[in-house]
């Protein structure tokens, strides 16, 4: 059992494992960089001003969508990053299943030519017995 293991361990391409595997690192650090801590509490909404001549509530909500806006680009470029992460992943998922079947398909071609050499080594004993 442990040969057919190294067998597909060893038609792995670990080449191009090795070369994607420092993108995929960084993408993955920079994605829990940027998700993997607590978002800051967003500020409370600025009390109402005791005299409303001194702060226009036009003001205030101009600055809460600034925020809003940084917000949204932040979780936007989040997104991205992740996109390019899980394509990185998914091409390299996608090469390693092909490599798989590609061995799937070898092991089943080597099965049958073991099978056959079987049944002609013990058509060849029957025969020699036989006489």
């Amino acid at each position: 059992m442990a040969i057919g293991w190294m067998t597909v361990l060893n038609l792995v391409p670990w080449g191009e494992v090795i070369k994607n595997a420092p993108a995929v690192a960084d993408g993955a650090k920079k994605l829990w960089e940027s998700v993997g801590h607590k978002p800051e509490a967003p500020p409370d909404m600025p009390a109402a001003p005791a005299n409303p001549s001194d702060a226009s509530p036009v003001a205030a909500l101009r600055e809460r969508l600034a925020q809003a806006d940084a917000s949204i680009d932040s979780l936007n470029e989040q997104m991205q990053a992740s996109s390019r992460l899980i394509k990185a992943l998914a091409e390299q998922n996608t090469e390693l299943i092909r490599r798989v079947e590609t061995n799937r398909v070898r092991v089943l071609w080597l099965a049958a030519l073991v099978l056959l050499f079987g049944a002609i080594g013990v058509l060849n004993l029957a025969v020699t017995f036989s006489r």
